[in-house]
């Protein structure tokens, strides 16, 4: 009996040894890293809002027109964790957590929780119905963890964990859909100052971080929110601004980048073994809209997709909306999203960039680690 125990021992030991080692050597061949983990809204959502009830949609053309298809993308291509996956290595995209097909060895290669509408704190875009906020998100993450556990084992999941890129995009809706709604967030904006506001909402990033890393994740990437005060649906629901960027929407964005940066600075220091990122997004994009001719743009200002508005900002991509002529020249696709050209450029400068672009690495020297 004590040689029977010993052997199951050995191949107790065995059995998660050799998982461990397929699914890196298999990963070694083709891909740099063994999944991606992927944590946001619109920006970055890949159709789990196709599966619940939501105004937040995009699973209808003329999105996705130069995906094939509609796809629940809220573009007309890919997304920049779509190209940075593929820049990655991975031959098929990081598919959607509620997609049916999402299941078994699928989810070894990572999964996509983003959600439109979405947003750090809970009550973000309620006016849209459903959407997955980022701790549902996080919810949903830890069921395909114990999934992962349940497929490989636990060392090797965890092992799995450890190398693979956790990327997170989240807040903008924080302000678009709840700080700045037009007209219904007058009063809040009375009572609670920016400063609070965005106090709030790191304190509660600072948590959902935190607990990412106490699921296992060890290489996180974490965007700064961009200017959002320059997207077509705030220049057209502020015209005062006339044709420049809304200003209080971008003096918030950067009033929450900064508390951002200093957060990722310290749970970099506080959690062991964590390699976190910030990638400034902000930045990026405000050097693509200052000088969007030498990067090949026409127009910086304006929906691509349009049926409204002086920018085309006042009503979402539709059926019935218009759509401009060549869309690889503009650098925003509808009301709220940029246009798989912009996405490119960003992902980029993710994945190469100097320290200026995302620090204290980039994302190609991230998953060599």
């Amino acid at each position: 009996m004590a040689f029977m125990n010993l052997d199951r021992q050995i191949i107790g030991g065995i059995v998660p040894a050799i998982l461990t080692i397929s699914i890196l050597v298999g990963m070694c061949s083709t891909q740099i890293v063994p999944a991606i983990f992927v944590f946001g809204d619109s920006l970055l959502d890949a159709g789990n809002n196709n599966y619940i009830l939501t105004l937040s949609k995009a699973n209808y053309v003329p999105n996705g027109i130069d995906f094939g298809m509609p796809t629940g993308r809220f573009t007309n291509g890919r997304t920049i964790t779509d190209i940075i996956g593929q820049e990655l290595g991975f031959k098929d995209f990081t598919p959607p957590y509620l997609a049916p097909t999402t299941t078994g060895s699928v989810v070894l290669q990572g999964v996509n929780y983003a959600s439109g509408a979405s947003g750090i704190l809970n009550h973000t875009g309620k006016l849209f119905g459903g959407r997955i906020n980022m701790d549902a998100q996080i919810d949903n993450f830890e069921n395909s963890r114990q999934d992962i556990i349940s497929s490989i084992g636990a060392p090797a999941a965890l092992t799995l964990l450890g190398k693979a890129i956790f990327f997170v995009a989240m807040g903008s809706n924080d302000f678009i859909n709840n700080y700045l709604t037009p007209v219904i967030s007058a009063a809040e904006q009375k009572l609670i100052t920016p400063e609070v506001f965005v106090g709030t909402m790191i304190l509660r990033f600072r948590l959902q971080l935190t607990r990412l890393y106490n699921l296992g994740a060890r290489k996180i990437v974490v965007s700064s929110v961009g200017p959002i005060g320059c997207i077509p649906f705030e220049r057209d629901a502020n015209p005062a601004a006339g044709d420049n960027c809304v200003s209080l929407a971008n003096q918030l964005a950067q009033l929450f980048n900064a508390e951002l940066k200093s957060l990722i600075t310290d749970l970099s220091t506080d959690l062991k073994e964590s390699k976190f990122v910030y990638a400034d997004s902000y930045s990026i994009l405000e050097d693509i809209l200052q000088n969007y001719i030498s990067y090949g743009f026409e127009n910086a200002n304006s929906a691509c997709c349009y049926l409204a508005g002086r920018f085309g900002g006042l009503i979402p991509c539709g059926p019935h909306s218009k759509i401009c002529s060549d869309r690889s020249k503009h650098v925003f696709w509808d009301p709220y999203h940029p246009s798989e050209a912009t996405n490119l450029l960003t992902a980029r400068r993710l994945l190469d960039g100097d320290t200026n672009d995302i620090t204290p690495m980039n994302i190609r020297q991230l998953a060599r680690l």
